[in-house]
């Protein structure tokens, strides 16, 4: 996009960016890895770009799309870079910093776990799919995972009982699986890094959630 006149606000915005050529391809292809297969269930954000995502699992699985605004991603708000510079890194270490307008790491992680806990709650035992974002996804994640580090250049570093989750750049899409005991605890989280081994900068994560 070289120009946008809207008067719309940026979160609406950042609802209806639509995928890149490349990004639709990556989709289809990941559509088709092991881990993705027989789903149960399709969750997604309201943001087009994961509607467009989920889509080719919903259609070669005939499944139906459920849409959840909680699932949306971090609203940023005024980063206010010029006074603030590393306000990105500070969402990290403290789960309450926000910027004006935007949602600290806590307000994210608590809009995203009320569906997601709604949601394997009421499907114990089935295969899910969950269609978001990555900071949204990221700060879900550290509910149970440790942050460790990140650095300015966005490397971040995670850990799940005391394994690494993700020790990389955040900016490319990534597939983590959740695996749920009965109480909805992962005793599994695993970051499938070949499902997402691609150099599109694609802005979505899928969760698939296999509760037991």
């Amino acid at each position: 996009i070289e120009t946008y006149n809207t008067s719309q606000e940026n979160i609406i915005k950042n609802e209806k960016i639509i995928l890149s050529v490349e990004g639709e391809k990556r989709a289809e292809i990941l559509s088709n890895e092991a881990e993705l297969q027989n789903i149960d269930l399709v969750y997604t954000s309201n943001h087009v770009r994961a509607l467009q995502t989920a889509k080719y699992i919903i259609e070669k699985q005939k499944l139906k799309v459920h849409i959840d605004e909680r699932f949306d991603e971090r609203k940023v708000g005024i980063p206010n870079d010029k006074l603030v510079p590393n306000w990105l890194v500070l969402q990290f270490k403290d789960e309450n910093y926000k910027t004006v307008g935007g949602e600290s790491q806590k307000e994210v992680r608590d809009r995203f776990y009320q569906a997601f806990n709604e949601i394997v709650e009421n499907n114990k035992g089935k295969r899910i799919a969950i269609f978001a974002h990555g900071y949204s996804i990221l700060f879900f994640l550290l509910k149970w995972c440790k942050f460790i580090e990140i650095h300015s250049g966005k490397k971040l570093k995670m850990s799940f009982n005391d394994n690494i989750l993700i020790d990389k750049e955040i900016n490319t899409p990534e597939v983590f699986k959740l695996v749920l005991d009965g109480n909805n605890n992962p005793i599994e989280i695993t970051n499938c890094w070949h499902l997402s081994s691609s150099t599109t900068s694609l802005l979505y994560g899928i969760i698939p959630i296999f509760s037991r």
